[in-house]
């Protein structure tokens, strides 16, 4: 009898184990669909929508104020027959490979310049951003005045330089209106470029120019074996990148020579401007400023995929 009651007074009373809870199935799944849908709505109305609505109407004839009709691919099949279009398709990838070559070798250089130590780097650095992140509409008026034929500072300088005798029509000369509208382009992308590859480059172990130091390879040596091959992927972003904003530049175009003269610096989105806004015809408009989506899709499928499967970061 005794030894059942010190028996039950040492016994602890048992507590029930409590199972751990699991979140229910699919739990995580609407929490993170929910804390997206503010951005993914905005992503359909500001991109989706815009463009769907645009392919629809690149496939009627859509004026201002009349719906059209349905015609299929008509105005795609069309367009290459025309000689203001064939010139401008020209102009927009004269205009795209001019501006991405040059931001390209030029923004190698400005990486380089800006990896160095020396004082007052970090003002510099972020000096060079100026270009990029000022108004384009604003720096592209500013182009406009130094490019005018009676007011232009260059003009001013190169004829107390006596290098030119009278004042040059820069933006009434068909091709230094091209130079105007590559050179302004460079210079509000470069800065892009220059800060992109040196983030790059800082990422680059310092051991493997070391070690290429050791075995005697020299400094171009060293850009061409270990700079250049671990910046691969980064040059590729950033021209695919380029190439989209380029191709579809709007603002420079507009501002500073409004495609003129002649059309010789006439590019897609300012005819589809012209075609679409200015003049009402909504459904060719609408098919020139698509014209080159499958190509810029096609281009960045590709580069996705090459970076996914050959690529190392």
């Amino acid at each position: 009898m005794r030894g059942d009651l010190t028996e039950s007074a040492v016994r602890r009373p048992q507590v029930a184990s409590r199972r751990p809870r699991h979140p229910r199935p699919g739990g995580e799944s609407a929490a993170a669909w929910g804390m997206l849908a503010p951005t993914l709505l905005l992503l359909g109305l500001l991109a989706v929508y815009p463009l769907l609505y645009a392919l629809y109407l690149s496939m009627t004839t859509a004026q201002v104020g009349a719906p059209g009709r349905f015609v299929g691919l008509e105005n795609f099949l069309r367009l290459p027959h025309t000689a203001i279009f064939a010139l401008t398709l020209w102009n927009t990838v004269l205009y795209t490979v001019s501006a991405v070559a040059v931001k390209l070798a030029l923004g190698l250089v400005l990486a380089f310049v800006l990896a160095q130590r020396a004082p007052g780097m970090k003002w510099i650095r972020g000096a060079v951003l100026v270009p990029w992140v000022a108004p384009i509409s604003l720096s592209v008026l500013a182009w406009t005045w130094m490019f005018d034929s009676t007011f232009s500072v260059f003009n001013w300088a190169l004829m107390h330089l006596h290098l030119i005798s009278g004042p040059i029509g820069w933006l009434g000369t068909p091709r230094l209106a091209r130079f105007a509208v590559v050179l302004v382009n460079v210079w509000s992308g470069l800065p892009f470029f220059g800060i992109t590859f040196l983030a790059g480059l800082v990422t680059i172990p310092q051991e493997l120019y070391e070690a290429a130091t050791v075995d005697g390879v020299g400094a171009l040596g060293r850009v061409r074996r270990i700079t250049l091959p671990l910046l691969r992927p980064v040059i590729a972003t950033v021209v695919l990148f380029s190439v989209v904003m380029t191709s579809s530049d709007f603002a420079t175009i507009f501002v500073l020579t409004h495609g003129g003269p002649m059309n010789t610096t006439q590019v897609l989105s300012t005819l589809a401007f012209r075609l679409g806004l200015a003049t009402g015809d909504l459904g060719n408009g609408a098919a020139i400023s698509l014209y080159l989506f499958p190509a810029l899709l096609l281009a960045t499928t590709v580069q996705a995929r090459l970076m996914r499967r050959t690529w190392q970061w």
